[in-house]
This record gives C-alpha cells, structure tokens and sequence, in this order.
C-alpha cells in the first residue's frame, strides 16, 4: 500500500499547479447528525458519528463519492503513467536479506522484483546452489496468504512456519524437515500473537480461547494460554503450560535458552511498557516459574546465557538501556552491570562467537561496537558511512555473522562480519536503478516550541536551489518508542530526481533519544510530538528547502494521528495533508 501512497503523494506535490480556478475540487457534501457525549463535565459534539457505522448502505455511498472526486482527480494528472512506469522500473531488482544459518544450511528471502511476497529460500553452505523453500506467492489464488514467521528448532533439523490468511493477526503453524523439504502432518491452528518457540521435541505457542459464534476479527484478546507441541501429535493433544486466569489482559512467552538449560516467561500487558521476567530450570519439570523482574515499567530480556550466568538487556534504573549479568542458582547477589547505561541509548544487543556486540545509537546513527564478556571495550565494527546497521545476530559459537547497512542514499547493502578478526566483506549489494552520488543527504538539528533540539534527516539532489520553490514531503511517525533511523527508500526516488526535497524529523515519542525521549511525547506530552512536527515544517519553509504551496506531510497510524492533529491546528502550513489509516478519534478509541 505504502507504493501507491507515495504515487499519490507525489503526484499532488509536483503538479499542484493542475488546480486552478477552473477544475478546483467540490466534495460531496457530508450528512451531520445531533450527537454529543459528556466527559467528565465538558460536552463534546460529534456530527459524523453515523460514519463509524462502516457496514452501513449510507457509509458506503459516502465512500463511493469520496472515491470518485480522488480518482477523477488522480485520472486528469498528465504525468501519471510516467511516475507509475519509474516507480516499476526501480523497484523491479532483486531484494535479499540477511542470511540466517540452520546447521550446514543457509536460509534467506529473495524478492525477483515485483514479485507480490519475498520467497525463502535454502542452499547447503555458502557456495551450494540456492532452491526455494516455500514459495508464499504460490499459496493462494489472490496472493492473500503470507510468510509471517519462521523458527529454526534447536537441532537444525526443522523448520515452523506461520501462515497469515488476508492479513489477520491468527496464524497457523506449520513444520518442514529442512535436509529434504518434507512437510510434516503437525499443523497449529488459531495462534495469536505468536510463533512457534522450539524445545526438545517440539514448541511452545501462544493462542486464544476461539470465539463461538462471534466474529474472529473482533473478539477480544483475553485469557491467552500458552501449549506445548510435541511433534507428530494432533494439536488436541497439546497440553497449557501456562495461564493466568485473574488478569485477562496479559499475554505470555515462553521459550529456551540456547543450550536449553533454562525457560523463560515473558509477561505482557496492553498499556504496560515493560514486561516482567521469570525463569525455571529445565530439568526439574515441576518446578514453578521463579521472577526475574516484575516491575512492568520496565523491560527485561536475556541475551545469552553461559551455564547459570545470564546476560540481561533492561532498561530499569536506564533510560537508554544497559546489559547486566546475574547467576540464576543465586539471584540474591543481584545483578552486575557489564555495558553500564550511557547518555546514547543501546538500541541492540547480541552475544555470538564469545562477544557482545552492542549497537549505539548516537543522535540518530548507528554505531556497531564489540566488547568482550566482561564487558571490556575491543573494538568498532568499520561502517561503509553513517547510517542504519542491523543484524549481528547468531550463536555462541559462531565465528562469522551478518549485518545488513543502508543509509538514506545507500541502498541496503549485506556485510558477512568476522567476529575475531574485525573484518567485514559485501556479501551482497543492491542492483537499484540509482546512483547515489547524484544526491545529497544531511542531518539537521532546528527548535521545538519549546526550545528542545530535534534532529531531521534532509534528502535532495545535488546543487538544489534553496529558493522556497522546490516540492518537499515531510513524513513523521513520533510514537511507540519507534526510531526513525536513516534507510533508503525506492518509493521516494521519483520525488529528489524531480527537484523535490525528502524531510524525515525525529520528534519526541520515538526511541532516538530512549525513554525518556519516548515519555516526553506521550500522554500530557503529547502536544509535544505535534509541535516537533509543527517545527520541523517552519525550518523547511524558513530555510526556503520550500514552502507552504509546495509541501506534502505524511504519516501513517500513530503518524497518521499526528497528521490528523497538524492539519487542523497548523493548516496554513501545508499544500497536502495525508494521514494514513490514522487513529483520530481518541475519545472513542476504546470502542474500536
């Protein structure tokens, strides 16, 4: 979807001369109704209540008639099918990922191109021959069913995979022996929220109670329980191995550490922004789950484990997150700090090859660095520039690793690293249709209204005047804690090869500064997500990148809210306005 977005985008922000006097749009007029609610003593009108009625024959004439203003318009912009017919041409290259190992195996997606889904594919070592695994495109006539998860279990020898059916949240798990592709008869049905997470002979999975005679899409997520699978078993036969009748908002984890000494339970709750912690030793079967940490304010994962010590990531008592260690035979001794909180946040952490690798991230841009188990500063892992790393993942032993690296004019490039020695070599670089040396991408810094600093990333070609007349697309998110890091992006070629300006600002309620970042654009703070964006349009204008007849701001969900707010208090500012599928009604939210 977000393809055909951006053609829109970019159609309305270089052609917005098309309007004129002559063909100015005329909306159809939309029906108000007598409807206001009372909360807490103020009285709120709200007129299109009848429209959150989307089966209803008056919705859906509404609907129609929006449709046919937009598309007449989109239908009369000459230059149209030329955006379309660039948009194809460099999108169609092949896309890989990160190779991850299973064994003397390798397993990696590939996209040809235009293909609708990325296939799996598998080659026996590095140099074997790569054959396709599963084909998600072939499932279904429509295209609707999808990959959404794999899992490799614990001796190499087989692989689960979910199947998501027209983009729903309830997923069936299926298993292949991976040396010779035979699927297996094990089949889970109605998982929610979960994939498969191997131990011993089988998995443990996450599912709610299934919904009598109620519509699946909008049951309620209560009560979930998680089963273990054993293989070769009918899923009748799968047995809960936890549940929590008294809180039905929590959801529950449970997986194995590596050498499967130890379990752990990962506990969850919509509004929380933590987690809580317990463990138990494998080997004693009746033993309950023993708490880690059960402050859900906080998260609290491991990393790795070696015997009884295990790594900690966490956030409590550090907002930009550290590693800690702890003995789980004697938890009493509390826990060690082994990469101590710094002022830049620790946004990953992996251990393989008998090394942390830590990704930092400093105002925005990823630094990769590797230290020893003690937590003894060695190494940088040497970057091609400044940009977005992510990968590194793998197990103890490992001596080579992957990382993936993309900036805002790189393409993302596959980097095969070597864990001892230090050294990184391209395994595979894109084929885009692009030339980055044509471009020009800078960060920025500019003032919030309340004088904070906000960092912005500024994509554009090469030697572009700063007359106040060139298109810009500004595009935000500011929520969840969500970083939006430098990454390349194809849909936003056609627009700086056209003269136009890609603005990506990072406002608070994101993760690019931590926590505290993150807290500082939610709830009472919220307005200070609106004025970072607010901000951020007044540098583009001030600074004559553009101007308010030639910018486009863009967001989706959580951004679709923030452009759902800008829009409405900062209007004068923006030519175009795209909220997409955004959560605007925030007083009725907790009806939908």
């Amino acid at each position: 979807m977000t393809k055909y977005i951006f053609l829109i985008l970019i159609a309305f922000t270089l052609f917005t001369q098309t309007i004129t006097a002559q063909n100015k749009l005329t909306y159809p007029t939309t029906q108000k109704v007598e409807q206001i609610d009372t909360y807490f003593g103020t009285e709120i009108a709200d007129p299109y209540r009848w429209l959150e009625d989307t089966d209803s024959p008056e919705t859906a004439e509404w609907v129609k008639a929006q449709n046919k203003v937009t598309f007449d318009y989109l239908s009369k912009i000459p230059f149209r099918d030329k955006v379309k017919k660039r948009l194809t041409e460099i999108w169609n290259y092949p896309k890989y990922t990160q190779p991850f190992k299973a064994g003397e195996y390798y397993f990696f997606y590939k996209n040809d191109g235009l293909q609708n889904l990325d296939v799996l594919y598998i080659q026996k070592g590095l140099d074997g021959v790569p054959e396709v695994f599963i084909d998600p495109n072939t499932l279904s006539e429509d295209g609707s069913t999808s990959l959404s998860g794999t899992s490799i279990s614990k001796d190499n020898k087989y692989l689960a995979y979910s199947l998501s059916k027209s983009g729903s949240d309830i997923n069936q798990i299926y298993v292949m022996e991976i040396a010779t592709k035979r699927q297996l008869p094990d089949m889970i049905d109605w998982v929610k929220f979960s994939g498969a997470s191997w131990y011993r002979h089988g998995f443990f999975y996450g599912t709610y109670q299934k919904p009598d005679g109620e519509n699946e899409l909008t049951a309620k997520n209560e009560y979930q329980k998680v089963y273990y699978h054993k293989l070769g078993t009918k899923q009748s036969e799968d047995s809960i191995v936890y549940k929590d009748d008294t809180n039905p908002l929590r959801g529950h984890y449970i997986w194995a550490s590596e050498d499967e000494k130890y379990l752990f339970l990962s506990v969850f709750e919509q509004g929380k922004k933590g987690n809580q912690l317990y463990f138990k030793n494998s080997a004693m079967e009746s033993d309950t789950f023993s708490p880690i940490s059960v402050d859900m304010d906080f998260s609290f994962y491991p990393v790795q484990n070696y015997e009884s010590n295990v790594y900690f990531f966490t956030n409590k008592n550090a907002p930009n997150g550290k590693v800690v260690a702890a003995d789980l035979v004697d938890l009493d001794k509390g826990f060690l700090d082994v990469l101590p909180e710094t002022d830049n946040s620790l946004d990953n952490i992996n251990i393989v090859g008998n090394r942390m690798i830590a990704i930092y991230m400093i105002d925005v841009t990823d630094k990769a660095l590797v230290y020893d188990l003690n937590g003894k500063f060695l190494y940088e892992v040497k970057l091609p520039s400044v940009g977005n790393v992510f990968g590194f993942e793998g197990k103890k032993e490992d001596k080579t690793v992957f990382y993936g690296f993309t900036s805002m004019i790189s393409p993302p490039s596959i980097y095969m690293y070597d864990i001892e020695k230090n050294e990184s070599r391209l395994f595979r670089s894109s084929e885009v249709k692009f030339n980055p040396d044509e471009y020009e991408s800078k960060q920025v810094f500019y003032s919030s209204k309340d004088g904070t600093k906000i960092p912005m990333f500024l994509v554009y070609k090469k030697g572009l005047k700063l007359d106040g007349n060139n298109p810009a697309y500004l595009y935000g998110y500011g929520g969840f804690s969500i970083s939006m890091k430098p990454a390349f992006s194809i849909s936003r070629i056609i627009l700086i090869e056209n003269g136009g300006v890609f603005a990506m600002p990072c406002i608070r309620g994101g993760g690019e500064y931590g926590e505290k970042w993150h807290e500082a654009g939610t709830k009472l703070s919220k307005q200070n997500v609106f004025d970072d964006f607010i901000a951020a349009a007044e540098y583009l204008i001030r600074e004559k990148y553009t101007s308010p007849e030639k910018l486009a701001v863009a967001g989706g969900s959580n951004g679709g809210l923030l452009v759902g707010a800008v829009m409405n208090q900062r209007p004068e500012l923006f030519r175009v306005c795209l909220p997409a599928v955004g959560v605007m009604d925030m007083l009725r939210y907790n009806k939908f």
